[in-house]
């Protein structure tokens, strides 16, 4: 287990992204994923109030939805820690007070819980001020609501903005960043957050830790993948991409261990990295992605795969 800075939470290597439940895994299938993610240990659960609202027929919060009934059905709310997110449900979108905490509410409804123990801000609204924003992230801790509020997808600038603002007027502060940043996607985390996540103590849990799919190793050349992501996922499948699925291989080969597993273990090396998050839709993908959480890259695996990936 991993602690939180900042928080006394401890949390499992590996946090599993809840965006697949109401989306590619009904509500049966999720209970099983969720419960062989238990089983191993896991007891971190990411999720937002937007997911799924992409799906044709969905309005949003079915993510939290189910996770709700298989909290109740398991009665184990003190066994896990539960992070969820506003600010980008149709109907719903910004970061207002008043919308904040109508979100807020709406999300604990939903999940059947008196309280969530993180709630980020899904992204940046520059049309609110910072300060109502802050204001109303507080506001909800003070009144036990939630535990710890964070930030999802800022700019280094507003970041540091809000972060200033937090220690000038006394607010609740955001203990943790959620940016996009994997093996492929590493130049504008790397130059532009990591060190002000460093410098301000922050924990980093990155999401789309496997680059939608691609660093699982299904996307070869010449491979055809049917898939909800397969497109985004092919976007990565170039020279250097071959390059990484090499380094990959080679490290999963040399410790009997799938190809996502090194991809996560590469990632939750890195010095300001908490946690990976990700997915997956089935118990057999799950099965795929747990053994990071024992996997321990030795330096020189950690320096080929970053030469491969670089650009």
């Amino acid at each position: 287990m991993t602690t939180i800075n900042g928080t006394d939470l401890d949390v499992f290597p590996l946090c599993f992204g809840g965006n697949v439940f109401g989306w590619t895994a009904d509500q049966d299938t999720s209970f099983a994923v969720l419960d062989a993610y238990a089983a191993a240990g896991g007891n971190f659960l990411d999720t937002a109030d937007a997911y799924s609202a992409w799906v044709d027929g969905n309005s949003g919060g079915e993510s939290e939805t189910i996770i709700g009934r298989w909290l109740a059905a398991r009665g184990n709310r003190d066994d896990v820690v539960i992070a969820t997110k506003c600010g980008r449900l149709p109907g719903l979108t910004g970061l207002s007070a008043g919308t904040i905490r109508t979100a807020a509410e709406n999300s604990l409804r939903r999940l059947g819980v008196d309280h969530v123990d993180v709630l980020y801000a899904h992204r940046d609204d520059p049309d609110t001020p910072l300060e109502e924003t802050l204001t109303a992230f507080d506001a909800l801790v003070r009144e036990g609501k939630v535990r710890h509020v964070a930030a999802s997808n800022y700019s280094p600038g507003r970041l540091a903005e809000a972060l200033e603002i937090q220690r000038r007027e006394g607010l609740a502060p955001f203990v943790a960043l959620q940016p996009q940043y994997n093996l492929m996607d590493r130049d504008e985390y790397e130059t532009e957050l990591a060190g002000l996540v460093a410098a301000n103590d922050l924990a980093v849990f990155p999401y789309y830790a496997l680059a939608s799919g691609f660093l699982t190793g299904k996307y070869r050349p010449g491979s055809t993948v049917d898939g909800a992501r397969a497109s985004k996922a092919e976007q990565y499948l170039d020279e250097r991409g071959v390059r990484v699925l090499a380094a990959l291989d080679e490290a999963a080969a040399a410790h009997s261990t799938t190809v996502s597993a090194v991809a996560l273990a590469w990632l939750a090396a890195q010095p300001t990295v908490t946690a990976p998050i990700a997915s997956a839709r089935t118990p057999e993908q799950l099965a795929d992605l747990l053994p990071m959480a024992d996997l321990k890259l030795d330096q020189d695996e950690l320096d080929r795969l970053t030469a491969a990936s670089a650009r």
